[in-house]
């Protein structure tokens, strides 16, 4: 293997996989990435054997072939060397690295042991415009469960209805549901939520499209000159249409900047209760008040003006809360629930494509 390739190319290239390798895991090859040269172009490629990232580089073959190499290190390195042109050269297991001013070998691993994710052969395909996944992906990923203990929970689930997509995670704790309305054949898909964020990581806004092939077991998403395929969670996922409230009898729309500094305020003096915070929405004096309290430091009340139709309080952990409002973007916000026993809804008062549930602490 001889070639040639921009320094600016190939660390992008490396900095799209190099996460993914198992530096922790039994087979120390995890921990490397594979460089495989063929047909005027240089493929760089991780996996942790439940995802795989493959980015794909323009380069200047003279000769083919391919390696694995530490992925720590030569991501480390070539993000270390200045720009401009790259020679890698492989001989007898080692990578040679040359520029202008460096001169360096790294010792590898035949690439002939490197576990490669089994191809898709054939599926369905989808095709999804990019800003609309990313942004649903970026209100909905966050609330999937970080644990194993039930891995349906630790999936992000895609299914369609009436022509609509939705994406929806859930920890049981809370739970987010975006709808895009595209039309899609009927789809249901469980997708882990750690390939999910990998993909965020990855995408640049400049992408327009992403293509979906799916089989029983695994899922590729493209898009440009990268592939990341997943194993899917292979579970029926709960029916957690009825978790989502319909009617409210305690609502309150007020600016969601309002309500997020007066949230993160109070979260401050809630370290000693495990975040819980108390909100209370007054109807007759038209606010939404928020106390917490530590013996140790003290307390805090703290409020903010809002239409407020119905009166109650609830207790609701108070990073959850925090995410759930940094989850939209409009200037308002609706917050809304029955009792203190029962789930409190978010939303925006001017779109409809976006909820957030939020469960309630035991005051």
């Amino acid at each position: 293997m001889k070639l040639q390739v921009t320094q600016e190319n190939f660390n992008h290239a490396l900095n799209s996989v190099a996460r993914i390798a198992d530096t922790h895991g039994t087979l120390p090859i995890l921990a490397n990435v594979l460089i495989k040269a063929e047909k005027n172009r240089l493929s760089v490629a991780a996996t942790n054997l439940n995802i795989g990232i493959t980015h794909f580089v323009g380069a200047k073959i003279e000769s083919g072939g391919a390696i694995t190499v530490p992925a720590g290190l030569l991501a480390s390195f070539i993000s270390s060397l200045p720009g401009g042109v790259i020679e890698l050269e492989l001989e007898n297991k080692k990578l040679k690295i040359t520029t202008d001013q460096y001169n360096s070998t790294i010792n590898g691993i035949s690439a002939e042991d490197f576990p490669v994710m089994p191809a898709i052969e054939s599926g369905e395909t989808l095709t999804f415009n990019a800003a609309d996944l990313k942004k649903g992906l970026q209100q909905v990923a966050f609330t999937a469960s970080s644990t194993d203990s039930r891995p349906v929970l630790s999936g992000v689930f895609f299914h369609s209805l009436e022509g609509k997509l939705f994406i929806v995670a859930t920890d049981s704790s809370r739970l987010a549901e975006k709808t895009i309305n595209v039309k899609v054949p009927k789809i249901e898909l469980l997708v882990p939520a750690s390939a999910m964020n990998d993909l965020l990581r990855i995408l640049d806004d400049e992408v327009k499209e992403i293509k979906i092939v799916k089989d029983e077991q695994q899922a590729l998403f493209s898009f440009g000159d990268v592939e990341l395929v997943t194993r899917l969670i292979d579970s029926t996922y709960p029916n957690y249409k009825p978790l989502i409230p319909t009617k409210s009898s305690v609502k309150a729309t007020l600016k969601r900047a309002d309500l997020l500094n007066i949230v993160k305020v109070s979260s401050l003096f809630a370290r000693e209760t495990a975040g819980s915070i108390t909100i209370e929405v007054n109807e007759a004096d038209q606010n939404v008040k928020i106390k917490s309290l530590a013996s140790q430091l003290g307390e805090n009340n703290a409020q903010a003006p809002a239409k407020v139709a119905g009166s109650g309080s609830i207790t609701l952990n108070s990073r959850f809360l925090i995410d759930g409002i940094n989850a939209f973007s409009g200037e308002e916000l609706v917050f809304s629930f029955n009792s203190n026993l029962e789930p409190v809804l978010l939303k925006d008062p001017k779109a409809t494509d976006y909820v957030h549930v939020i469960m309630p602490l035991k005051a």
